[in-house]
């Protein structure tokens, strides 16, 4: 899947970042094609800002479209 076709990815991994990131949650994903170059994944983490991570720690999911705008409505 490329990354510009998924809009959310659940974090699978935290390490160095516990404060920033929680396992098992739904984060959104931001484009950035630079960022993939590298291997990392601009998510908007716990501070409600975006900032790149590693890309193995996550894993992108697709949602039903309802389920999707469901959580944009929410944020």
């Amino acid at each position: 899947m490329k990354r510009s076709e998924f809009q959310f990815a659940v974090c699978v991994k935290n390490k160095n970042y516990a404060a920033a990131l929680e396992l098992r949650k739904l984060y959104q994903v931001v484009a950035d094609e630079t960022a993939a170059k590298l291997h990392q994944i601009r998510v908007i983490d716990e501070s409600g800002e975006d900032y790149l991570y590693p890309e193995e720690y996550f894993v992108p999911v697709q949602l039903p479209q309802s389920a999707e705008k469901a959580i944009r409505r929410a944020t």
